[in-house]
C-alpha cells in the first residue's frame, strides 16, 4: 500500500505513476485513472493523462530500457519508483517536453510520493538515458517484445492468425485512437450534425459506411460537443455502429442485447426503432447502471436487467426473440490501442477461458431466437478462435442454425462471418457474424 503524506498533493507525474503501479499490479487502467485523478488538480489532467496512457502504451518498450538503466533490480514495493523510471524515459523519447523540464519535474515527482531516496536513482538513471539513447534505442530494435512494444504471447498469436498482416496490426494498437460519433438519428443527421461541429469550430468528417458516424479530428471534451448533455450524439467508434445494421431492424421487435453494458449499441438499437422492447442485459449490476445513464442522456427507454445470460433459467420469461445481439465478451484484441492496458493485463490462458464463455452464450442464447429470428455474435477481438472458428464449432453443433449473408459486407471476409482488423478504414478491430434458422 502506498501511503502519502498529508501535507502533500500529487502532481501529473507522481499521479501517473500511481496509476502505472496500479495497472501493473493487475487494476484496469481506467479504475485506476479514474479513483487516482479525483486526487489531482484539474489543471495537471491532460499531462496526467497524457503519460499514464502513453507509459501503458509503451511499457514493454519501456521495461526494457529501464531494466537496461538499473544496476539492480527494484523491490516490488518501489513499483512507483520505477514507474516515474519508465515515465522520465517516455518524456524523453516521445514528447515534446523539454529534456532539462521532464527530468528535473520526474525526479521532484518521487518526493511527493515519499520516495526522496529515489531521487538520485531516478536523476542518475535519466542522464545515462541521455548519453547512451542511441546505443539503447538500437537495442530496443532487436528484439521483437521492445520493438513493437507487446507481450511475446501476443505477437505470436496476431503472427499464428494474421500472417501477412501482424506488423499492421501492431502498429495500429500502439496508436492513439481517433474520437469517434455517433448521431443520434432522432435529432439530426449526420451532414446536419457535421454543420453544428463546423460552426463550433470543431474539425471533423463523415465516417465512409457509416450512416451516423463521424470522426474527428482532434478528440475534445464530450460536454463541448453540440447537444451532447441533451442526446445529440455518443461516443463510439465506427466498427462498434456497424453492429446495429447488421440486424435488419424494424418496428415491432422483442429484441435482447445480451451483453450490453455500457449501452452503446442498446442505445443505438433504440434510436433507430424507439418502440421495440429491448431487453439490456449485463451481468455486472454496476456496469448496468452506465446502460440507464446512456439511455436517460438519450431519452430512451429499454428494460435493463442484471444477470447471467447464459443462465437463463434465472432471468428469462419464456417468450423468445426477434433478435439476438450477443456482443460477447473476449480479448479486446481488436482494440488495444483504445486500452493499452490489455497488454499488461491479459494472458495467454484467458483467451481459451473466454472462448468456453462465448460457446456457452451462443449455445444457451440460440433455443430462446424465434424461428425466423437473427442472431448477430460479436466481438472486439481480432483472434480467430473467438471469432470465426467459434462461429464454424457453433454451426457444427447447430444443425438448424445457418450463416447468413448481409446485404452489405461490413469488413473483410472471413471463414466463417467478417473481421475488421486493428486499424483498418482507421476503426477499431472487430468481429461480425449474423445466424439464422435454416
Amino acid at each position: 500500500m502506498i501511503i502519502l503524506a498529508k501535507s502533500k498533493t500529487l502532481c501529473a507525474r507522481s499521479a501517473a505513476a500511481l496509476v502505472i503501479q496500479r495497472v501493473t499490479q493487475g487494476q484496469s487502467l481506467n479504475t485506476a485513472f479514474v479513483d487516482i485523478s479525483k486526487r489531482l488538480d484539474e489543471s495537471q489532467r491532460s499531462l496526467f493523462q497524457q503519460l499514464s496512457y502513453g507509459v501503458v502504451r509503451w511499457y514493454p518498450t519501456l521495461e526494457f530500457i529501464g531494466k537496461q538503466l538499473l544496476s539492480k533490480p527494484l523491490k516490488t514495493k518501489d513499483g512507483d519508483v520505477f514507474a516515474l523510471l519508465l515515465m522520465g524515459i517516455y518524456q524523453l523519447r516521445s514528447l515534446r517536453i523539454p529534456d532539462h523540464a521532464a527530468l528535473s519535474e520526474t525526479v521532484n515527482a518521487s518526493k511527493l510520493l515519499n520516495k526522496q531516496w529515489a531521487s538520485g536513482l531516478i536523476n542518475a538513471c535519466l542522464r545515462n538515458y541521455q548519453r547512451q539513447q542511441d546505443v539503447l534505442e538500437k537495442s530496443v530494435k532487436q528484439q521483437l517484445v521492445s520493438n513493437f512494444a507487446h507481450p511475446a504471447w501476443l505477437i505470436e498469436k496476431y503472427q499464428s492468425d494474421w500472417p501477412d498482416h501482424w506488423q499492421q496490426i501492431l502498429e495500429a494498437n500502439n496508436q492513439q485512437p481517433p474520437m469517434m460519433l455517433r448521431v443520434n438519428r432522432r435529432e439530426y443527421s449526420q451532414t446536419e450534425y457535421l454543420e453544428l461541429l463546423a460552426a463550433a469550430n470543431i474539425a471533423a468528417s463523415a465516417i465512409e459506411n457509416c450512416a451516423q458516424g463521424i470522426l474527428l479530428e482532434q478528440a475534445c471534451d464530450v460536454f463541448s460537443l453540440p447537444g451532447f448533455v441533451d442526446g445529440a450524439v455518443s461516443v463510439q467508434d465506427g466498427a462498434a455502429q456497424q453492429v446495429v445494421d447488421l440486424l435488419d431492424l424494424q418496428q415491432g421487435l422483442r429484441i435482447l442485447d445480451a451483453c450490453a453494458a455500457p449501452g452503446g449499441k442498446t442505445c443505438h438499437i433504440l434510436e433507430r426503432f424507439p418502440t421495440n422492447h429491448v431487453t439490456a442485459l449485463d451481468i455486472s449490476d454496476e456496469r448496468l447502471k452506465q446502460v440507464d445513464e446512456n439511455l436517460s442522456r438519450l431519452h430512451l427507454s429499454a428494460t435493463c436487467l442484471a444477470a447471467d445470460a447464459s443462465d437463463t433459467q434465472n432471468w428469462w420469461n419464456g417468450e423468445q426473440f426477434d433478435r439476438i445481439l450477443i456482443d460477447a465478451p473476449c480479448s479486446g484484441s481488436g482494440v488495444i490501442r483504445r486500452h493499452p492496458d490489455i497488454k499488461l493485463l491479459r494472458k495467454h490462458e484467458d483467451i481459451q477461458q473466454l472462448a468456453r464463455q462465448q460457446q456457452d452464450l451462443l449455445d444457451k442464447l440460440w433455443p430462446l431466437l424465434k424461428p425466423d429470428g437473427l442472431l448477430v455474435y460479436t466481438t472486439c477481438s481480432a483472434f480467430k478462435q473467438e471469432n470465426e472458428l467459434q462461429i464454424e464449432a457453433f454451426l457444427l453443433r447447430q444443425p438448424d442454425a445457418m450463416e447468413h449473408i448481409p446485404a452489405m459486407a461490413p469488413a473483410r471476409r472471413a471463414g466463417f462471418g467478417y473481421q475488421l482488423l486493428p486499424g483498418d478504414n482507421d476503426l477499431d478491430g472487430f468481429y461480425y457474424a449474423c445466424l439464422r434458422h435454416r
